[in-house]
């Protein structure tokens, strides 16, 4: 295995495929993200869709080319909760590594969850810990808590509610009627007590930091972007109040309008409600007032790891 230049790590989630290229240094090469909806109706059906996995692994063939492009001599790609879920995901990873020449690994949630945290906290201030990491993908949730990925009492969690599971369960009209929305809070609440009474260390002080689309999107909609600009959505501030008002205003529109609005990143218009729902709920169960947006997640662990070997 070569030692030295760029590395890669390829997710492909439940909502999105996701790439990042760094350098020997670390240094970004390339950032990719394409909507390619891998999980779509696997909550329902328990399989991956040919459609989903044809649109997943055009975006790995893309993928591919900027790889070769960029000299990256290591990669990974790892797929999670929608891939964990189906039972033809043998399927997808025979085609997944056609197309991008690197052999996907399944992660379970704890991997996801450690990953999620290394590359979370790797540019903040260890004394602002200990951490509370909520990434909150299309299927699942992760959940982690410590100082950092190094903690040997770090704990983690993977929770079967996602921005994508829980809007295709429960969120089907355009907009959601408060029956809709009722039966989607019942179910996260329940499933995060469930969390809370197996890793009572959760309900300690932590820093929250948000990870995924979902948390990256409400700041860019509190920003009113109508350009997305990474920069000024990394380490920005959600408060609980600002959460809770989305939410409410999100659920109250039709896509429609989500969509029309300053900052809404296209392909999660469908999604956002159940997201957000998430990630208010986590903030109001554990009385947590802020959440710290962050742009580095699961790709920047990846990385890290690679650039270790």
């Amino acid at each position: 295995m070569e030692s030295s230049g760029s590395v890669a790590a390829i997710d492909c989630g439940t909502n999105s495929t996701r790439l990042l290229v760094v350098d020997e240094h670390g240094r970004t090469l390339e950032r990719l993200m394409r909507i390619t909806r891998l999980g779509e109706g696997v909550d329902a059906t328990g399989m991956l869709s040919e459609v989903a996995i044809e649109r997943c692994v055009a975006v790995l063939s893309e993928f591919r080319q900027v790889m070769d492009r960029l000299g990256v001599t290591r990669a990974r790609l790892v797929a999670t909760s929608a891939a964990r879920d189906a039972s033809n995901g043998s399927v997808f990873f025979a085609a997944a590594t056609e197309a991008s020449g690197v052999s996907p690994e399944l992660l379970t949630g704890s991997d996801e969850g450690f990953l999620s945290m290394t590359g979370a906290v790797a540019d903040l201030d260890p004394d602002d810990g200990p951490f509370l990491v909520v990434d909150i993908g299309g299927g699942s949730t992760e959940l982690v808590a410590g100082s950092g990925p190094g903690d040997p009492d770090l704990e983690a969690v993977s929770l079967q509610i996602g921005c994508v599971r829980v809007s295709e369960r429960f969120l089907i009209s355009d907009p959601p009627p408060p029956e809709e929305l009722a039966a989607a809070e019942a179910m996260v609440a329940d499933a995060l007590e469930v969390a809370i009474h197996a890793h009572p260390r959760f309900l300690a002080p932590h820093r929250l930091v948000g990870l995924a689309g979902t948390v990256t999107t409400l700041s860019s909609l509190q920003q009113q972007m109508m350009i997305y600009d990474r920069d000024l959505v990394h380490h920005s501030i959600v408060t609980a109040a600002q959460v809770s008002w989305w939410y409410r205003t999100l659920a109250s529109e039709d896509r429609a309008a989500r969509l029309a609005r300053a900052g809404m990143v296209r392909g999660r218009e469908d999604i956002m409600v159940g997201g957000v729902l998430i990630l208010k709920t986590v903030m109001e169960r554990l009385e947590i007032e802020e959440c710290l947006v962050s742009e580095a997640d699961i790709l920047d662990g990846m990385v890290a790891v690679l650039l270790e070997e």
